[in-house]
């Protein structure tokens, strides 16, 4: 009875330390740190790119390509091709501002508001706090930036001094981590499940 009552508690550890690795985002932080003296430059030029695993040159981009990058190089999701066939399917749930008639895999996943979209759908989202504590490395943050733009930033590993998380973004001038997570109106918060479908 006592061997049936630990391996049950051991399963149960195992179990549990499982769901947690679920949530345990780091490897999304490091791929996003290592754009960080790459891409140094900020291009919000409309491109065509290959497809699927399009992308602009390293060297430049917007914010929405450092998540994109992120998730490639460190979990091989292609943001891309997920954002495209989700639209595809679903065209009138994503935002409209656009005047699109259909889909278009060459700038809808450098969307942010198509990215916000995409991650409510999966079931992502997290409640928005001014609460450090409720953000976790690898967290997808977003907010208005000058009352009008949509940004959309990682949270780092890193904290600054007074225990706010550092984010890794970039906002105009390539990615680079810096203490902002509460600087601009937050939009929305997200954390990515251990399967994407």
């Amino acid at each position: 009875m006592k061997r049936m009552i630990m391996a049950l508690g051991c399963a149960a550890m195992v179990a549990s330390s499982a769901a947690l690795a679920g949530t345990n985002n780091v490897d999304i932080v490091a791929a996003a740190r290592k754009q960080i003296g790459v891409t140094v430059g900020y291009d919000p030029a409309y491109r065509r790119l290959a497809y699927p695993n399009g992308d602009v040159p390293r060297s430049s981009g917007v914010c929405t390509d450092v998540v994109i990058r992120a998730l490639r190089d460190a979990r091989k999701v292609d943001l891309q091709k997920l954002v495209h066939e989700d639209m595809k399917a679903n065209f009138a749930k994503y935002p409209q501002q656009w005047g699109l008639k259909r889909t278009d895999p060459n700038i809808d996943h450098r969307r942010v508001p198509n990215l916000q979209c995409f991650f409510k759908r999966k079931g992502w989202s997290l409640k928005t706090t001014k609460t450090a504590s409720d953000y976790e490395p690898g967290d997808f943050v977003t907010v208005i930036v000058g009352g009008r733009l949509p940004h959309i930033m990682i949270v780092s590993d890193k904290k600054a001094v007074d225990g706010t998380p550092l984010v890794i973004h970039n906002i105009g001038s390539g990615t680079k981590g810096e203490d902002c997570l509460f600087t601009y109106p937050l939009t929305g918060h997200y954390r990515m499940k251990a399967v994407v479908r």
